[in-house]
Parts: C-alpha cells; structure tokens; sequence
C-alpha cells in the first residue's frame, strides 16, 4: 500500500502575547492508504490540533506534512479548499451539521459549494442517506434527530464527494454507546471499501476499533 500521509517533524507553536503554548513537538509519522488508525490522547495533548493540521484545516509552525506525496505547505488557498472538499470528509464530534436543514439538505451542501447540479445532488445525497440507514430520517431536521442519526448524517455529508480519507475527531462523543458501537460499525464498513479512517479519540473501546493506533502527550507522540 502507498503512503497517503506523512508528516515529518511537525511542531505547532500558540503565541499569546508574551505567553507560548507548544500543541504539538517534533511529531513524525506516516499513515498507507486504506489504514484504519486511531489517534488517542487526554484533552490538550494536542490530538486536534494534529487533525486540524492533516485536514487542511490549520498549517504547521515547524515540520512538513504530505498528503499522497504533495507538500501541503507549497499549496494555494484554492488547492487547500480543494483538498478539504474533494479529498478529505470530516466528522465532527458536534455534528456541526444545520439545525433547521434537513438530513438531505445537510448532506447536499458539499455538492453545491462543488457546482453540481441541483438534481444530481439529490439523487447523491439520498443514495448515501440510505447507505447510513436513515431512508426513514431524509425530511427530517437535524433538531428532530437522535445525536446517533445526526453522526449518521454527518458521516454522510463527509462521505459524499467520496472522499479518500476520513477524519472523525471524537464521533462517538456526543451519543450513547449503543449507538457508538453502529457508528463504529460504519466506519469498519467504509474501511473495508478502501477509505483511510484517522479517529482522534480519549475512549480506548473506541480506539481498540482501529487497527493501529497512536498515542499523543503534552504534544509529543509516544506511539508512532
């Protein structure tokens, strides 16, 4: 398998004023295309900061990160948002999805920042609903949702513009473990299809999913 990820020698250095925050210190790894990787971590290890930095979200004060052998760093705004939209689908631990919208709204929207045409859109955007068990949930608002349906949801809009990678930060969270478990099971699901999983996550149930995973502290990596 190729090399999908590959960060060498990051570091994320916060300035505030005359205070400094070390996120992240001389962090090297790298991820094979199709892996299913749980990254763990205490809350301020730097877990998120590293997944805001893989997915385009953040850049690096020190270090390289190369995404299927590109330097991120060398990329213009509009290849980044490229990235973010067509090459990375993320999964927030809030959902982050529109509260009034409904689950096939929600789902649609990454198609329309891409200019696809509104009926395609649809068609896609059902057929994934479906995918993620929630035929019964497609005119349904995000506030009429369980916190699991929402994950669904939001598992579909990451996957819609069939992404390689996924990047789930903390997606069991918010639900209960019943429905963390079916959450999980649809990650094994599209891990078995050929999608890169990086979950950040502190639960080691969640983390014991992964088949590899790599452990954060006070921004160091203990566990490549």
């Amino acid at each position: 398998m190729s090399t999908v990820i590959k960060v060498d020698r990051l570091s994320k250095v916060y300035n505030n004023g005359s205070v400094k925050t070390v996120a992240l210190d001389d962090v090297s790894f790298s991820i094979k295309q199709g892996e299913f990787v749980a990254i763990m971590g205490p809350s301020g290890s730097g877990k998120s900061t590293l997944m805001h930095i893989l997915g385009a979200l953040d850049t690096p004060t020190t270090g390289d990160y190369y995404l299927a052998n590109v330097n991120v760093a060398k990329l213009s705004d509009d290849q980044l948002a490229d990235i973010r939209n067509q090459r990375i689908g993320f999964v927030f631990q809030a959902y982050n999805l529109l509260p009034r919208a409904t689950s096939l709204k929600n789902v649609m929207l990454p198609l329309a920042y891409a200019g696809i045409p509104i009926k395609k859109r649809e068609v896609m955007a059902r057929e994934l609903l479906v995918k993620v068990g929630l035929a019964e949930r497609i005119n349904y608002t995000s506030n009429q949702l369980s916190g699991g349906q929402q994950q669904r949801v939001a598992i579909a809009r990451a996957l819609v513009m069939n992404p390689n990678i996924i990047l789930a930060d903390e997606p069991t969270g918010n639900i209960a473990s019943a429905q963390a478990e079916e959450i999980m099971t649809l990650f094994h699901d599209l891990h078995q299809q050929g999608h890169t999983i990086i979950i950040i996550t502190h639960e080691p149930d969640i983390a014991e999913h992964a088949e590899r995973t790599m452990h954060i502290k006070d921004g160091k990596l203990v566990t490549p």
